[in-house]
């Protein structure tokens, strides 16, 4: 590290909660001189988690109300493909690499600053792998969940594309697995944005509401 340099590690990730006297900041080099009121005053606490702030608190409360849907207490696909819908909706736009957290490097711009952050990585995994692995056999949110794999693939830039194909890879293993009669496995291979069941001769980027 170059004498006189100050590098700021903030510890916590947008929406951890952290407990009393639990550290905030790894402060190394000259950055240890950096008063604790300055460097407070660049994180924002509140009770909860907020939609505004983490950019992965809407995903999350979307996968839950798929995967409760999806439950053998109540069994509501309809929902459960209504909560993919709007994470379709809510994956990132095509800027590649990082979510929205530019806020944080702005305020400690004079600063070399490391923090954690959510990556696309992390959104796809969340919006796929839980609900992928909640649904029963014969449940649409499969074919919902293929459609939506493809349609950003489409529409995304290719690095972005790695994430998304091994989401497909599992979602074709978990599907191998819940149907052992070849044409129950065809046709859950087949992308379905509406979650209704059967097929369509017209490809998904040419359908229109």
């Amino acid at each position: 590290m170059p004498k006189g340099a100050r590098v700021i590690e903030l510890v916590p990730r947008v929406g951890d909660f952290v407990g009393k006297d639990e550290p905030l900041f790894q402060l190394h080099g000259a950055a240890a001189q950096i008063s604790d009121r300055d460097l407070q005053g660049t994180v924002i606490f509140g009770s909860e988690r907020t939609l505004e702030q983490d950019p992965l608190f809407a995903p999350r409360i979307l996968v839950d109300i798929a995967i409760k849907a999806l439950s053998a207490a109540i069994n509501d696909p309809t929902t459960a493909v209504l909560a993919i819908d709007q994470l379709h909706q809510a994956a990132p736009p095509r800027r590649p690499a990082r979510l929205r957290t530019d806020y944080v490097r702005e305020s400690l711009r004079r600063n070399k600053s490391d923090f954690p952050q959510a990556r696309w990585n992390d959104f796809v995994q969340l919006a796929f792998t839980e609900i992928g692995s909640a649904a029963p056999a014969m449940s649409k949110s499969l074919a919902r969940l293929r459609a939506m794999i493809i349609n950003l693939q489409n529409t995304l830039p290719v690095e972005r594309h790695p994430a998304l194909q091994q989401e497909a890879e599992l979602l074709d293993r978990t599907i191998e697995k819940l149907y052992p009669f070849p044409e129950d496995l065809a046709l859950a291979r087949i992308p379905d944005t509406q979650g209704l069941g059967g097929s369509t001769e017209t490809p998904i980027a040419q359908r229109v509401a």
